[in-house]
């Protein structure tokens, strides 16, 4: 083996004993404490209609495709939080009529012979079991799921909107944690009187 060679494998080899110790503490620590690495800002609270639309969810195997209550996959899109940006109506009408609803094509919502066009057949009692499950599954504050930032000051969101938002944009569009802010002041000098 040439020197160069030698070195880019040193390297590399260094790099994967980095990333197995790495790994390893994660592990440790994760099976060693009962606090989550980062915290969980989704949540639900099922009634009884959302309870059987999580078993609907389940037996229609919607977990292929999305992620919800800590399980599913990415392929679409992840579901936790939703219950946050839209009510039961919303996506009752979006699962019995979704491109009409989200105002574009689905993916796989659409007429068969998509993956999921299936649910919008389903008894209207499903589909507003189903729709009442999405519609528990809220999002804290600060989540990614959430229509609200987190609270307080974040230079990396000021930063980010520095650097990303065009200048029009700032002129046309009020910043929603600048809104958010002056609503609960009024809030505060509306109590005052």
């Amino acid at each position: 083996m040439k020197k160069g060679e030698k070195i880019l494998f040193g390297v590399v080899a260094l790099l994967v004993v980095i990333t197995v110790i790495n790994f390893t503490v994660l592990e440790t620590v994760r099976h060693n404490t009962s606090k989550p690495l980062f915290p969980i800002l989704t949540h639900f609270d099922f009634s009884a209609g959302g309870q059987r639309g999580y078993g609907l969810y389940e037996k229609n195997n919607c977990y292929d495709c999305h992620h919800a209550v800590g399980s599913g996959t990415s392929m679409g899109v992840g579901l936790d939080g939703l219950g946050s940006k839209h009510d039961v109506n919303y996506f009752y009408n979006f699962l019995k009529h979704p491109e009409q609803t989200y105002g574009a094509k689905t993916m796989d919502h659409g007429a068969p012979p998509k993956d999921a066009a299936y649910v919008s057949n389903l008894p209207d009692s499903d589909l507003h079991d189903i729709a009442t499950f999405l519609s528990e599954l809220k999002s804290d504050q600060g989540s990614s799921s959430s229509f609200e930032p987190p609270e307080g000051e974040s230079s990396f969101i000021d930063a980010m909107v520095a650097m990303w938002t065009p200048d029009g944009w700032r002129k046309k569009y009020t910043d929603i944690r600048d809104w958010m802010k002056s609503n609960s002041q009024e809030g505060q000098h509306e109590n005052k009187h």
